[in-house]
């Protein structure tokens, strides 16, 4: 709702003129700060502040620690609802056999129907610095293998001593 996490609640709303809203919704009208606050008691609930920076600051009357439970309960039913896309990583080498590219070509696709992102990368040993065109044409083989299940996000770039190609699961 229009909760703060350090909302003023009751004698904490220290201002001259606030602006109040019934616990029905309805709008009490700009009064006193201990007016509302009085009116709240009788109806045994909590003048909370609502909108702190509003020209008289806006204040509410509710059931503070209901609100705050709903609250609660409506962030953790949010975060119940998110998806963590998760990074897997497939290492390759420049010298890769055909069958072991495939092996790794099979676990990538895996990765990609579970909905994880896959990073490839490709590392260079030695003298094999030297030679990275080699391993742009490895990616872009593995790359081809993969082009039904996944799409590539990231293209290769070296860093560092590793070529690295990220792929995004298809829609």
């Amino acid at each position: 709702m229009y909760l703060i996490k350090t909302a003023e609640i009751n004698e904490e709303i220290r201002d001259r003129e606030i602006r109040v809203i019934g616990d029905d919704g309805e709008q009490l009208g700009i009064m006193s700060a201990k007016e509302a606050f009085a009116i709240a008691q009788e109806k045994k609930l909590d003048l909370v502040k609502i909108a702190p920076n509003a020209k008289p600051p806006v204040c509410r009357i509710m059931d503070f620690g209901k609100h705050r439970y709903e609250q609660q309960k409506r962030d953790k039913e949010a975060r119940k609802k998110q998806k963590s896309v998760g990074l897997k990583e497939v290492r390759l080498s420049l010298n890769i056999e055909k069958h072991d590219l495939e092996t790794k070509v099979k676990n990538a696709a895996k990765f990609l129907e579970k909905g994880d992102k896959v990073k490839v990368s490709l590392r260079f040993k030695g003298r094999e610095m030297g030679y990275t065109q080699l391993g742009y044409e490895v990616v872009s083989r593995f790359a081809a293998e993969l082009e039904d299940v996944g799409a590539l996000e990231a293209p290769a770039k070296i860093e560092g001593r590793s070529l690295v190609a990220i792929f995004a699961p298809k829609k």
